[in-house]
């Protein structure tokens, strides 16, 4: 486990401009940058990044984040595989701090409980945005309610289908084993 201090020794350090262009060609807009987004193919610039905050913004796919989220997204690593990468870039030592089982048994629950949730949204949003149940009930009732589509994907706004088991079913179908699901406490 990387302690708190280094995390934020790299996240400092990491400034956010001078990553991303390493990445991407980046033109100054303003006290921000803008250039062609890496996540999504575009010919108008509409990703920006702000120095003076330390984030980056895609107003056509919504990506965001800082430094590591970056590393993380783009070269397909978890977040200690990003913060090393960025702490062996500016050559900060990172000395991880042994965990016990203990330890180790409550995070690797959490990162499954994070997996499946992530699984879950994908899947509601999925659900909503291509059955027909959730098109005619989900994203009518919302649009009823004044929600506009762009909030709906922002907020990853989903839809549960009628079927009782069906998340099961397919969380079950694409390999979720049910042990590792939040158990209510």
């Amino acid at each position: 486990m990387i302690p708190r201090d280094t995390v934020d020794k790299i996240i400092e350090a990491a400034r956010v401009e001078e990553v991303l262009g390493e990445f991407i060609t980046l033109k100054k807009r303003g006290a921000n940058l803008l250039g062609l987004c890496p996540f999504h193919g575009e010919k108008t610039p509409s990703f920006t990044v702000s120095p003076v905050k330390g984030i980056y913004k895609c107003f056509g796919c919504g990506k965001a984040g800082n430094s590591v989220n970056f590393i993380m997204e783009h070269l397909s690593l978890s977040y200690p595989e990003a913060l090393k990468w960025l702490a062996r870039k500016y050559a900060i030592e990172v000395v991880e701090k042994e965990i016990t089982p203990e330890e180790k048994e409550r995070l690797d629950e959490r990162e499954s409980m994070l997996i499946v949730m992530q699984y879950a949204a994908r899947y509601f949003v999925d659900n909503m945005n291509n059955t027909d149940e959730g098109r005619s009930i989900g994203l009518g009732y919302f649009i009823e309610r004044g929600l506009r589509p762009d909030i709906i994907q922002k907020f990853q706004i989903g839809y549960s289908l009628e079927e009782r088991r069906a998340f099961t079913n397919d969380a079950v179908k694409a390999g979720y084993a049910p042990n590792i699901w939040p158990r209510p406490e």
